[in-house]
């Protein structure tokens, strides 16, 4: 499995890894493509203003097809959950999110808090004190699918990995018309 952006925020123009010239993604994008930090975090900040999660919709489900990046197969139970992080005074919608979240790894706690799905998954680790690191394992452009995002998005896909295992798989879609 490719990793990105694990010991820089910049890829040379004829890196293989990236299926687009990153030099002409808007500034702030590519910060948001590249970082390991909290998405809604950098949104508030740059923008100015607070962003909601809200949830479209989560439910369990078994896998039809492996899910590499979590090292799950077929068969195997995640929660499958999708949002949108929208501006509380704007209503912009600045970025989609669908998550793959294996919650056997996490606590009775976590759990509940996730099922309850009103905060977003950083926010509930962060709050939750777990020690977890993300890898960026792709990125591109399009909507990859996705029923939520446009298709003039780019989009890029993480993992959050705690004590070396990875439970969490996020794809983020982000409008380009929202940071031109």
């Amino acid at each position: 499995m490719t990793r990105l952006f694990t010991s820089s925020g910049y890829l040379d123009a004829d890196d293989d890894r990236s299926p687009f010239p990153l030099e002409t993604v808007p500034a702030f994008l590519r910060v948001l493509l590249s970082t390991d930090g909290t998405v809604t975090k950098s949104l508030e900040s740059y923008f100015w203003e607070p962003v909601a999660v809200i949830n479209c919709g989560q439910s369990y489900q078994t896998l039809s097809a492996d899910a590499p990046v979590i090292e799950r197969r077929v068969g195997d139970r995640v929660l499958r959950r999708s949002v949108k992080l929208m501006g509380k005074k704007t209503g912009t919608c600045y970025a989609m999110a669908t998550s793959l979240i294996c919650t056997e790894q996490l606590s009775q706690q976590l759990r509940t808090d996730l099922d309850a799905g009103v905060m977003g998954i950083g926010e509930l680790l962060r709050e939750c004190g777990l020690e977890t690191y993300r890898e960026i394992v792709a990125i591109g452009e399009g909507n990859g699918g996705e029923s939520l995002a446009a298709s003039d998005s780019l989009w890029r896909t993480y993992r959050i990995v705690m004590a070396h295992q990875p439970f969490i798989q996020i794809s983020e879609f982000f409008p380009l018309a929202v940071y031109r």
